[in-house]
């Protein structure tokens, strides 16, 4: 099977930058392959039916994003390990709960970077929390908060969505205000 390449790519202008705004976690079990819509001839996610209810965890500073991509040419195989490391400021009991929860879930991800992009990362498998923290800090600048790591493992990278779509196929639940 020939594997072809179809375009190249231009130098892109120095617009863009770092960083996360938010993310959305779904329950893994709440839509599948099968409630998607494709955009013709691209991996970007137009539609997602029977969305159900996502819960926003808004973000500043240190969390991340990114895919390594894993290729062996002796198994033939090629996957994308996805890595969400997320820091979650000051110690609440009803974030401590839902940690615990998010601690024990499989949920699919939806990742808004700074640019306006939104990702679906977990899409197949789901994303497993495989570590993290509950820290008070040692100074008086030192986080007081929660740290997690979420790792997913997809045959394709996190598909592009949008936030016009969450809106429409989704229901955002109730969220916490520490």
């Amino acid at each position: 099977m020939a594997c072809l390449l179809t375009k190249g790519r231009t130098e892109p202008c120095k617009d863009s930058v770092g960083g996360l705004t938010a993310v959305y976690f779904a329950d893994f079990g709440d839509f599948d392959m099968g409630d998607l819509t494709f955009a013709s001839g691209s991996g970007e996610i137009t539609d997602i039916a029977n969305g159900g209810t996502i819960f926003k965890y808004e973000l500043k500073g240190t969390s991340t994003f990114e895919q390594t991509i894993t290729s062996s040419r002796e198994n033939g195989t090629t996957f994308y390990d996805q890595v969400l490391t997320l820091s979650f400021k000051k110690l609440d009991k009803a974030t401590h709960d839902e940690i615990a929860l998010l601690a024990t879930a499989r949920p699919k991800v939806f990742v808004e970077d700074n640019n306006g992009n939104v990702f679906l990362a977990g899409l197949e498998y789901g994303m497993d929390c495989n570590g993290g923290s509950i820290v008070t800090g040692a100074a008086m600048g030192d986080l007081s908060g929660y740290s997690l790591t979420l790792q997913g493992m997809e045959k394709k990278p996190a598909n592009f969505y949008s936030l016009t779509g969450i809106a429409a196929d989704f229901t955002i639940g109730a969220s916490i205000n520490p």
